[in-house]
Parts: structure tokens; C-alpha cells; sequence
């Protein structure tokens, strides 16, 4: 967290909104219903956090990058 007033506060959040506009609203006016426009937002999640390649992840989708790792274990290591 930086400080309040900061550029760079909250700049996590306003990339994804800014991201989530442009390819989502970009040339549209309007939807015929509220379902119409919740559908096309989680649309768009879904194919953001499961098919659209991030740079961060070396430009390959989240599903790419995690099958590239190898399968992980999903259940805690015993404590000593």
C-alpha cells in the first residue's frame, strides 16, 4: 500500500477496470436486459482469468502457465 494520494496507489484496480472497459464496452451503447450485461461481464472474466495470455505469466494464459508447472499438490505438508 502506498500512501494516500499517491500515482500509484490502488494502480492494480484501475488497470483491470481500465482493461475491463476497453475490451468489454468499447463500441457499445447499451444492453437489452441487466442478465444480458451480467452474462457478457462474466464472460469476460472467465475468459480473462482462464484464457487471455498475461505477460506476467510469460504471454500464456493462466490455464497454459499452470499446466506448463506440472501438477501441484493441493494438500498441506504434515508439521513436524
Amino acid at each position: 500500500m502506498s500512501a494516500i494520494g499517491s500515482s500509484a496507489d490502488n494502480a492494480l484496480a484501475e488497470s483491470f477496470n481500465a482493461t475491463f472497459k476497453r475490451e468489454t464496452l468499447q463500441g457499445r451503447k447499451h444492453w437489452s436486459s441487466e442478465r444480458e450485461a451480467r452474462l457478457d461481464a462474466f464472460g469476460w472474466l472467465h475468459r480473462y482469468n482462464t484464457r487471455r495470455r498475461h505477460s506476467r505469466l510469460g504471454h500464456r494464459s493462466p490455464i497454459a502457465y499452470e499446466t506448463a508447472l506440472g501438477t501441484t499438490s493441493t494438500t498441506l505438508a504434515q508439521a513436524a
